[in-house]
């Protein structure tokens, strides 16, 4: 969580952070140490310390094997927000950053770092030596190209955040990297770990075409792990990187992603040693789970999605009756979201109440308008909307059925029939956000610990386009841009939760989307791996088993 309080106190914040981070890259995690041995994932600096005699020594070589619930379908993190994709991929990459366990910026790929007093440009000192997995060597020119190129096009939560801000980005040598912006940008150090801004190699991608490049299922990165087969609908598979920038990382010599879409599957593979780690545990079992000394259960702020999820729905505005505000409030009445927390998600989170997760306190607004479940009020708001006999088409992952389930059982006592379409996760995002052939659409909105870094790019009319995870319902609201635009270049704390607060408040009463639960979801593995990276996209970077 940022706290700020003005331009002086945010100036001071962001130097402190240039500071620290100038320290010699072997004091800031470069070269592992102990882990804890309770099983939780700890991030190197800021696990509390642990006697000597407990501590656990990682060890080399094994392997892990992680299960994915969808085939990912490319393996280009820089396209797309897709927590799929980024499971996998972000093992390969690196960022200019990375997040440690309090989701704080520390060195990556950039060594250091510093912030002009008045926020609007940041310098970046990279790491020397570093090259990518073909041998070519790693350079400023790959961090214009990819941003540039690639993330300001194509990955919805950088695009939406810096396309109207950004001034400029600047490589006056090899090894420095400038960014330079139209207004101060306090939120520039949250976007820039692998998730939100995945670094690409220029010499691959320059002058052909991004979406359909051959590397795109044959990735070559600077990460932990290197590329080493795909198997469509099967597993991917990924070895140790001998010449990773930081030194003794990593540990596993293998990270192999089997593809078991059951979550039930999935799980018992996992308590018969077949894998280490899933990221969907059934709910019904998180009781007998706790109880097993087999496996771990964690919890993370974060994860290769992103941070804060809300699960919400968004209808289609270009698509008569949903273009009525009381039509739209008609589903907000009608839908049980205590049914879908409880039967859906067994408790894991809590009913959303707008656009902004409530655990982003300082940019939470509590006091928005509440829509509570009632059958009887959606009646009423479809006969104020004059509509009846309604059909509609919800398109939505094969993740989303459970939920969609439930809306249709819902709102047909409404009276509104709902048609389901269940489509793989690629599918769907291609008919909901490229061919926008939907009424009712769903995904897993996630951002990052500032509301630039994921909110925004749902709601910003610059933002509407064949971009997955992008303004999917097609909203514009002249108000609501300049109210985001003005929370990106203020740095006054109370100011920006001033802002944010009243972009709540109009978009609560908009209702472009419908908030269903904010999601905090178990992660599990099995108990003799360590040093999982699970609030990050970089899962395998410093994990270790004890297995031989």
């Amino acid at each position: 969580m940022i706290r700020l309080g003005n331009v002086r106190r945010e100036a001071l914040l962001l130097l402190t952070a240039a500071v620290v981070a100038c320290a010699p890259a072997a004091q800031m995690g470069a070269t592992p140490g102990p882990s804890t041995p309770s099983g939780q994932p700890t991030a190197g600096g800021t696990a509390p310390q642990v006697p000597a005699a407990q501590a656990l020594v990682p060890k080399r070589g094994g392997k892990l094997v992680i299960a994915t619930g969808s085939d990912p379908g490319q393996l280009n993190p820089g396209l797309t927000t897709v927590s799929g994709v980024h499971l996998v991929a972000d093992n390969m990459f690196n960022g200019l950053i990375q997040f440690d366990q309090k989701l704080d910026p520390q060195p990556n790929l950039a060594e250091r770092w510093q912030v002009a007093p008045d926020g609007k440009s940041y310098t970046f000192f990279l790491r020397k030596g570093v090259k990518w997995h073909d041998g070519q060597p790693f350079t400023a020119a790959d961090v214009k190209f990819t941003f540039e190129e690639v993330l300001l096009k194509y990955h919805s939560r950088t695009k939406a955040g810096l396309e109207n801000v950004l001034a400029g980005i600047d490589t006056p040598d090899e090894t420095t990297v400038l960014f330079r912006f139209k207004e101060p940008y306090a939120p520039l150090l949250r976007r820039l770990d692998v998730v939100e801004a995945p670094i690409l190699p220029r010499h691959v991608y320059a002058g052909k075409d991004i979406q359909t490049n051959d590397a795109n299922l044959k990735p070559i990165g600077t990460g932990p792990f290197k590329f080493a087969e795909y198997v469509k609908g099967d597993r991917i598979r990924m070895v140790r990187n001998p010449d990773y920038f930081k030194p003794g990382l990593p540990y596993l010599d293998e990270v192999i992603f089997r593809i078991i879409p059951q979550n039930t599957t999935a799980l018992l593979a996992l308590e018969q040693g077949e894998v280490d780690y899933a990221s969907d545990v059934p709910g019904p079992e998180i009781a007998r789970l706790q109880s097993s000394k087999a496996v771990s259960l964690v919890k993370a702020p974060a994860g290769p999605g992103g941070s804060f999820c809300i699960d919400q729905m968004f209808f289609n505005l270009s698509r008569p009756p949903l273009d009525k505000l009381e039509v739209r409030q008609a589903f907000a009445y009608g839908i049980n979201r205590q049914q879908v927390l409880d039967q859906v998600r067994f408790g894991q989170g809590r009913i959303a109440t707008g656009p902004i997760a409530s655990t982003m306190g300082w940019a939470y607004n509590p006091n928005v308008t509440k829509y509570e479940f009632s059958v009887a009020k959606a009646k009423e708001a479809l006969a104020k909307a004059g509509v009846s006999n309604l059909a509609v088409t919800f398109v939505q992952a094969t993740a989303f059925q459970r939920i969609a389930e439930v809306v249709k059982q819902n709102m047909a006592e409404v009276g509104v029939k709902v048609e389901l379409k269940t489509l793989d996760v690629t599918a769907a995002n291609e008919q909901m956000f490229v061919r926008k052939d939907f009424d009712l659409g769903i995904g897993s909105y996630c951002g990052g610990p500032d509301p630039e870094v994921g909110v925004t790019r749902a709601y910003v009319s610059s933002n509407i386009g064949p971009i997955v995870f992008s303004n999917g319902a097609g909203y514009r609201n002249t108000r609501v841009d300049e109210l985001f635009a003005q929370g990106a270049s203020t740095v006054d704390q109370a100011q920006r939760t001033r802002l944010y607060g009243e972009i709540q408040d109009q978009l609560t009463k908009d209702l472009p989307y419908w908030w269903l639960t904010e999601t905090e979801l178990f992660r599990i593995h099995r108990a003799e791996i360590h040093d999982l990276r699970v609030w990050a996209g970089d899962l395998a970077e410093r994990a270790w088993t004890e297995k031989s």
